[in-house]
């Protein structure tokens, strides 16, 4: 089977490759450009803290937040379901 594309008689079969071409070179041109290699490496904890500020409402509410953190990285981050 073929398809009349601008008067001329296209096969499916090139269509097909021309699609998914297409799309593999949509892909690699979307992953491609510089990284950021300043963010890259630190460990995903360290810029989370960075990324995500403590606003408490008070310093004593602001040191329990820290704390509480602290002694759930020392368990080791395990979920108690």
């Amino acid at each position: 089977m073929s398809y009349v594309i601008f008067g001329r008689a296209i096969k499916t079969e090139y269509l097909t490759l021309g699609t998914l071409f297409a799309t593999g070179g949509a892909v690699y041109a979307s992953l491609g450009g510089k990284k950021d290699s300043a963010s890259s490496g630190k460990p995903l904890a360290e810029r989370v803290k960075e990324a995500v500020p403590i606003n408490a409402g008070s310093s004593e509410e602001e040191q329990f937040i820290k704390n509480f953190i602290a002694e759930a990285e020392k368990e080791g981050g395990v979920a108690h379901h």
